[in-house]
């Protein structure tokens, strides 16, 4: 690429690149906590359109712009966990939009659900701002003023999942190779031009977050529910085990893994039998004690409910 991403951002230590063609660059960021993947697209010269994979629980970005930027992200599969300056956490979650300057991007992140697949568009203002004018003329999205109306104070604009977001970037996460390159053009001027639309609230870079204390006690919990699979636990139980109010516990938690409690040790111990299935010769009955279930048809239930299919049924299908 004429302008490459190395050019405009400083990626980290922590990335290299993979492969390089005419229109789009793959990078892999690899650490103790994981890897992950970044398709880069060049969409526009000064637009970028980033493909994020990673399957890691942390890892630290060095991430630095080298020239004043935008950043769009869309979350479609795990969440982000990030401290923000007082202690907290807070937390990007399926189907939610996050915008900023990526001033503050060089930081420690964590991935709750130990994945994360979503989409970055970033926007490199003068370029793009010369760009637009030039390739569509009178179009009418100013990017310093989508960039101050966002991003003002070093602020954290992240707006909910709805119809809009999942409307501009559902299909893009299909698109054909064939139509890619002119796709691409089109779902990135409609999200600009949603966003030079969007009213923004006075309190929409309010955003439910957690005391650190808080989000280190619910990890607690979620480590030893995986490590006592065939167990049982009353959130009640699990209250006065770890010494947290039950109404915090459930809405941390929540917060923290985007599930009930109940929904996220079911999903566990689904996945954990799919797992033991798939890579060992026990039979249904004792995998589903292995996970807590004395009820062969209540295990067959939860399993068909969480992977698809009954597990007669999911065990022949890999045999």
């Amino acid at each position: 690429m004429e302008n490459s991403l190395e050019k405009r951002v400083f990626l980290g230590h922590n990335v290299k690149m993979l492969k390089r063609g005419p229109d789009c660059s793959v990078y892999k960021m690899k650490d103790a906590g994981g890897e992950g993947t970044m398709t880069c697209y060049n969409v526009f010269p000064g637009i970028d359109l980033i493909y994020d994979d990673f399957h890691m629980q942390n890892c630290f970005s060095e991430f630095r712009p080298r020239v004043e930027m935008i950043g769009i992200d869309h979350c479609r599969e795990g969440r982000i966990e990030w401290e923000i300056s007082n202690g907290s956490y807070m937390y990007l979650q399926e189907g939610d939009l996050q915008i900023d300057a990526k001033e503050q991007h060089s930081m420690g992140f964590s991935f709750p659900l130990s994945h994360y697949n979503g989409i970055t568009v970033a926007i490199y203002i003068e370029e793009a701002s010369k760009t637009l004018a030039h390739v569509f003329d009178g179009f009418s999205v100013d990017m310093q003023e989508l960039r101050k109306k966002f991003c003002a104070d070093r602020r954290l604009f992240i707006m909910r999942a709805d119809d809009s977001i999942q409307h501009i970037f559902s299909e893009l996460y299909t698109v054909p190779a064939k139509i890619r390159k002119n796709y691409l053009k089109i779902k990135v001027l409609e999200l600009l031009l949603f966003l030079s639309a969007l009213d923004v609230p006075v309190n929409s870079y309010e955003r439910p977050y957690f005391p650190k204390k808080q989000v280190e006690t619910v990890k607690a919990i979620m480590k030893h529910i995986n490590a006592h699979i065939d167990r049982h636990f009353t959130l009640e139980e699990l209250s006065s085990q770890f010494g947290m109010p039950l109404t915090t516990m459930k809405a941390c938690f929540k917060g923290v893994y985007g599930m009930s409690i109940y929904a996220y040790m079911r999903s566990h111990r689904m996945r954990t039998a799919a797992l033991m299935l798939r890579q060992t010769d026990q039979n249904i009955t004792t995998v589903a004690g292995r996970v807590g279930y004395n009820n062969p048809s209540k295990f067959a239930a939860a399993f068909k409910e969480i992977i698809g299919m009954p597990p007669a049924k999911y065990q022949k299908s890999i045999i």
